[in-house]
């Protein structure tokens, strides 16, 4: 998946910041050796900056840490400067998502987070690159906080899911995506043991995961182990808030120019019916 949309994003960034426009992804890969990592704490998310250069934001989708950007940091640090993102509960500890909705106050934390860090020391609005529900997030704060805004792209997301499930509403994919919810969050153990993780780096275990998040062995594997490392309930919630917000009738207040990149496999959907449903 990574390799999919990576060279997409380094190409997006240098139409942003035509400053940069010169650097290729691999000068932006040599010169990102040299940079430190800075981690920052908040109440539902934490941020990893590494490099300098103009900003941009990495969202990961559901029940993903920042490690699935991690080809991406490497391309782009040397040129830009990468906040990426990890919602607590992914991977870490839940924290303030342990109760209650996820999406919501995830998403107004980040807007603050990109305005104190970013804006208010005379740097310009980011660029913001989100996957699935990391692209509904962005979504959601280019509508919400246009001013902190620069450029999105959206990796893989729908601003109302149900759309893939055909249903022209939230009250119609409600009872469907709690009960989904439910299943989720009912894995939540406080005493479970550490989960057991799966060698990635081993072919032959990496050949045993069957899943459809990736296109090769071993990104299928790391999809599981993050899976299993997250938090039930702050997937359980997140996966419900996502499911049943619906940002189509909030995408004119978007200001920023928006990039869509969506995956194809003709063995699912004809790329003419999957570009009609993304459109």
């Amino acid at each position: 998946m990574r390799t999919l949309f990576l060279p997409v994003a380094v190409a997006m960034l240098a139409a942003a910041c035509p400053a940069q426009a010169q650097e290729t992804p691999r000068d932006c890969a040599a010169a990102s050796v040299k940079q430190d990592k800075a981690l920052l704490t908040g109440k539902r998310f934490t941020v990893e900056v590494t490099g300098t250069g103009p900003d941009v934001v990495l969202i990961p989708g559901l029940s993903t840490p920042r490690d699935v950007w991690a080809d991406t940091v490497a391309a782009l640090a040397g040129c830009y400067t990468v906040h990426s993102v990890q919602i607590r509960g992914f991977g870490d500890d839940a924290g303030a998502n342990a109760d209650g909705p996820v999406l919501g106050p995830f998403v107004a934390e980040l807007a603050d987070y990109i305005d104190d860090e970013i804006m208010n020391k005379g740097r310009a609005a980011p660029a913001i690159i989100g996957h699935s529900l990391g692209g509904l997030s962005a979504l959601m704060i280019g509508a919400r906080s246009p001013q902190v805004a620069g450029r999105i792209m959206v990796v893989d997301a729908l601003p109302f899911f149900g759309t893939v499930m055909g249903a022209p509403d939230v009250a119609a994919v409600r009872p469907q995506v709690e009960a989904m919810a439910a299943a989720v969050r009912g894995r939540y153990r406080a005493d479970a043991p550490p989960p057991v993780m799966i060698d990635c780096d081993d072919p032959a275990e990496a050949a045993k995961v069957r899943s459809i998040w990736s296109i090769t062995p071993r990104g299928r594997c790391l999809v599981e182990n993050w899976g299993r490392r997250s938090d039930a309930r702050v997937s359980a919630q997140a996966m419900q808030d996502d499911a049943t917000t619906d940002m189509r009738g909030e995408l004119d207040r978007i200001a920023a120019p928006v990039t869509l990149l969506f995956a194809q496999d003709d063995s699912v959907m004809p790329e003419a019916m999957m570009r009609d449903l993304y459109t």
